[in-house]
């Protein structure tokens, strides 16, 4: 993602809040309820295949609502079971049996929303729509449970004398913090209240995040004539002659819209006026009416939101959520975001400068906007350091990035290896599948990479679990990265922008954090961890993509295997710095927008959504036209599907911490078994099972720094 494209999706959604984990059951009761499930249902049991790796080809759309329904009645009755022991309570029979309740709500759960997010279809949205309320509903039958909780708030009360291990100890106390902040304390009318609200909550999530994948497609740009697409790549112009095909539009050309606001082909469109059009369908997308339009959606989100908040005593929703993330507050969110808004602005407005002085010198006759600054951009890079993106990708090929470039580092960093497998079912050939060993040759997880973009497939790039660590479970991580990469037509290579090179090692540094995960407890798992620590790792893991050793082994051209001549990797290096004032103020434009809709109080939620935005960006001085806020309201997902709510910000907050660990492994010999081996002890292995600042002071032997986040940016 230029940083923030990148969507996490949890192991299990199932659960709104923080899971109880739901896995292993008790065994009479999910007996029972595994009985009322068909045993021709591929959730009925866990998979037989290796590490529990889910039957893709088994697995059918009839399949899903019988085993949600089958799933929460097990997980229920599981509960009540725990809730209603005649025993007191203790650590086992109540946390330790919350952890390895739900098994059968976590196999179709965790299938589900990743197979809904990577390669949905009309019924996958329809089960969506109407499993998101009543999942919903689920989880406050669990954290809403008067017993469950007097139990749970018992053994909180006498943590400190129960003889817990440290990773038990922290489990209990998650668990209390999980049900307080799910509303057990509320009154049985406020119960009902957040009941309903979250209900309501969950569908327009569901709503919203549908709306900007169809928007997505409706907003395509059909093109009439080649030679409006002068200056696209052969292949590229191809895929839009393929695409006009499929939605039966022969002769024609159309141009797919990609999820942020800034559309790449807008780099490559020699016609200004098709440049402007994409650009205008793109800012345009969930505001310009019709049945997919997204403001009314937003308003009764943002409302709703600073109700819950309120309900649950907190002034408005960002101070609800924040309470539960490393930042803290809303004031440290605000005093981060407000210390880089004025440099990132002023470098953006100095880019632009360089952008208009260009356009003048062709005699261009226009101020520039927009829809020109991709395009503008890599002219005056290519002034300045002598190259343009087209010179690199012949040497970013995929299949060398993965295996020689991405692999490679993991190798050498951490000794681990891989092993493609042919046997195992995916949802679509272009998936491909690899066996990963550790350095004693034990398997450790298996990786699925899911490369390619289609127009069933949620934009961005993310990582997912579909089977997560734990000892207490004796489960092994199945572990998938998601990529949105443009198909070429058959037979033509697949060549990557250094963008899409970099978004590859960051979401395997996610990948990472899931597969070394050792812990015991389910909660705890790889990247459960807070959600401004979460990209953290993934960032880190970015470093690699232009350390000499590992770019030496993957930058070849796909075509004569000739290295990366030297001068040209110099210029990449030299240009690391370009154009971060435009990236870092459309990332800060974005997150300082999630937080103004989420630091309302109900009474001040706006009636008119485009107008509310706009005197955001002006109040907090990042209205500038030529850089569009990186998602604006309506089709900001990050934000208003849930995941990243009022915690856009996050990205930034773990470059804080990732620029200072880069900076530590330069210092300590860069790409090495013993550097990699103290990240992969002190921090990759513990998931959450202790407080993310902890881990950080635990590797890096302090608390972090800015400075190197600065110099990073050239914001010093």
């Amino acid at each position: 993602m230029n940083r923030p494209k990148m969507l996490i999706v949890a192991a299990s959604l199932v659960l709104a809040y923080a899971t109880p984990a739901i896995a292993a059951p008790a065994a009479p009761v999910a007996a029972s309820a595994a009985a009322s499930l068909d045993a021709s249902n591929p959730f009925a049991k866990p998979s037989t295949l290796p590490f529990q790796y889910p039957a893709f080809d088994k697995i059918k759309d009839e399949h899903f609502l019988p085993a949600y329904a089958a799933g929460m009645r097990a997980h229920l009755a599981e509960i009540d079971t725990i809730a209603n022991n005649a025993k007191a309570p203790t650590f086992d029979n109540t946390i330790v049996a919350m952890e390895r309740s739900g098994q059968m709500l976590t196999r179709v759960g965790t299938t589900f929303s990743n197979l809904q997010g990577a390669n949905t279809n009309d019924t996958l949205d329809a089960i969506d729509r109407e499993m998101s309320p009543k999942l919903a509903a689920h989880t406050d039958a669990i954290y809403l449970n008067d017993k469950l909780f007097q139990r749970v708030k018992t053994l909180y009360a006498k943590r400190d004398k129960a003889g817990l291990d440290a990773e038990s100890k922290y489990l209990l106390e998650r668990y209390y913090k999980d049900f307080v902040r799910a509303g057990a304390n509320l009154s049985a009318a406020d119960k009902d209240k957040l009941k309903a609200t979250n209900s309501e909550l969950a569908g327009l999530q569901t709503t919203f995040a549908q709306n900007v994948l169809k928007e997505l497609n409706a907003s395509a740009l059909v093109i009439d004539k080649k030679s409006d697409l002068d200056g696209m790549t052969p292949g590229a112009i191809d895929a839009a002659a393929a695409e006009a095909k499929k939605r039966g539009l022969d002769g024609k050309y159309v141009l797919a819209i990609v999820n942020t606001t800034g559309q790449p082909l807008t780099a490559e469109l020699t016609d200004r006026a098709v440049r402007e059009r994409l650009m205008k369908a793109s800012l345009a997308r969930g505001s310009r009416g019709g049945e997919f339009d997204n403001t009314q959606v937003v308003l009764k989100l943002a409302k709703l939101r600073a109700d819950k908040a309120v309900l649950l005593g907190y002034p408005n929703y960002a101070a609800y959520s924040l309470d539960d993330q490393t930042a803290n507050n809303t004031g440290n969110v605000n005093k981060l975001l407000a210390e880089l808004a004025k440099p990132a602005i002023n470098n953006a407005r100095k880019e632009a400068g360089e952008i208009q002085k260009l356009i003048d010198a062709n005699k261009g006759g226009f101020q520039a906007d927009a829809s020109d600054w991709a395009f503008y951009t890599d002219k005056v890079r290519a002034a300045k350091y002598a190259f343009d993106e087209n010179q690199l990708k012949p040497y970013f090929e995929l299949n060398n990035v993965l295996i020689n470039g991405v692999f490679f580092a993991a190798t050498k960093e951490y000794g681990i290896t891989f092993k493609e497998r042919k046997d195992l079912p995916v949802w679509n050939p272009d998936v491909r599948t690899f066996d990963v060993f550790d350095a004693n040759g034990k398997q450790l997880a298996i990786f699925i990479a899911d490369m390619y973009a289609r127009g069933n497939k949620q934009g961005g790039a993310w990582m997912n679990e579909y089977v997560s660590q734990s000892g207490l479970m004796g489960t092994h991580p199945v572990v998938a990265n998601h990529l949105n990469i443009p198909k070429p037509p058959a037979g033509q290579p697949t060549l990557l922008t250094y963008d899409e090179v970099k978004t590859a090692f960051h979401e395997f540094g996610h990948a990472l954090h899931g597969m070394f995960s050792n812990v015991k407890y389910p909660r705890f798992s790889g990247t459960n961890v807070p959600r401004d620590f979460v990209e953290y790792p993934s960032q880190v893991n970015e470093m690699w993509a232009l350390w000499p050793e590992v770019l030496a082994n993957y930058a070849k051209h796909y075509e004569t295997g000739a290295p990366m001549p030297k001068a040209l990797l110099d210029k990449v290096v030299a240009a690391k710095k370009f154009n971060m004032g435009f990236v870092t103020a459309e990332y800060l434009s974005a997150s300082l927008l999630d937080q103004r809709w989420h630091q309302l109080a109900p009474a001040q939620i706006p009636t008119d959504v485009l107008a509310f935005e706009a005197a955001s960006l002006k109040d907090a001085g990042v209205d500038y036209a030529l850089v569009p806020p990186r998602y604006r309201t309506t089709y900001f997902s990050h934000a208003f599907a849930g995941g990243y709510s009022a915690g856009y910000y996050g990205y930034l907050w773990a470059e804080k911490l990732d620029a200072d660990t880069v900076d530590w492994f330069t210092k300590s010999g860069g790409l090495s078994r013993k550097n990699g081996d103290h990240f992969r002890k002190t921090l990759l292995s513990r998931g959450g099972s202790a407080e993310a600042m902890r881990l950080f002071h635990d590797f890096r032997g302090r608390d972090p720094v800015i400075e190197p986040l600065l110099e990073r940016r050239g914001l010093n």
